[in-house]
């Protein structure tokens, strides 16, 4: 650790045991998110590209930790009225409803789990059929559609 902070660069410590995370995981007032860095020199934390898959799947499907539907609310609801007070653009995330932006996945809960690993950390993840982000396929059919840049960045004051 010394040595790669001086040298700089990442430095990845796998230090939270399982239990701890499956008890977070289903406790109610806790929301799911990512603090995934991006790719920095072609390498990144697998959680920036699979986080929400692997709620899905190990701590859904698999483990049975918590319900599809307070797994949901967890990713989608709960991080943007955390957010919302300091964030106004928050207020149009995480819902469905008009006048809300149109970002949607579309899974299938019986296949959805992350495949990203740290020697391979943007590698998708399984079961995630359709990605809709302000209405515009950016994944259809399983498939990273080619130029498709919506959206627009969200900034606190």
């Amino acid at each position: 650790f010394l040595r790669r902070r001086e040298e700089g660069g990442m430095v990845i410590a796998h230090i939270i045991p399982e239990e701890t995370v499956e008890t977070a995981v289903a406790d109610p007032i806790v929301l799911i998110a990512s603090d995934g860095v991006p790719f920095v020199n072609g390498r990144a934390h697998p959680r920036g590209a699979g986080t929400f898959a692997r709620v899905l799947g190990r701590y859904v499907r698999e483990k049975g930790t918590l319900t599809l539907m307070d797994a949901l609310r967890k990713i989608t609801i709960m991080p943007a009225r955390r957010l919302e007070a300091s964030v106004p653009q928050m207020r149009t995330k995480g819902r469905l409803r008009v006048d809300a932006d149109a970002d949607l996945t579309i899974f299938d809960p019986e296949t959805v789990l992350d495949r990203a690993t740290f020697p391979r950390p943007a590698q998708p993840s399984a079961g995630i059929h359709h990605v809709l982000v302000e209405g515009t396929f950016v994944v259809r059919d399983g498939q990273l559609v080619e130029g498709a840049l919506p959206g627009r960045a969200i900034r606190r004051r």
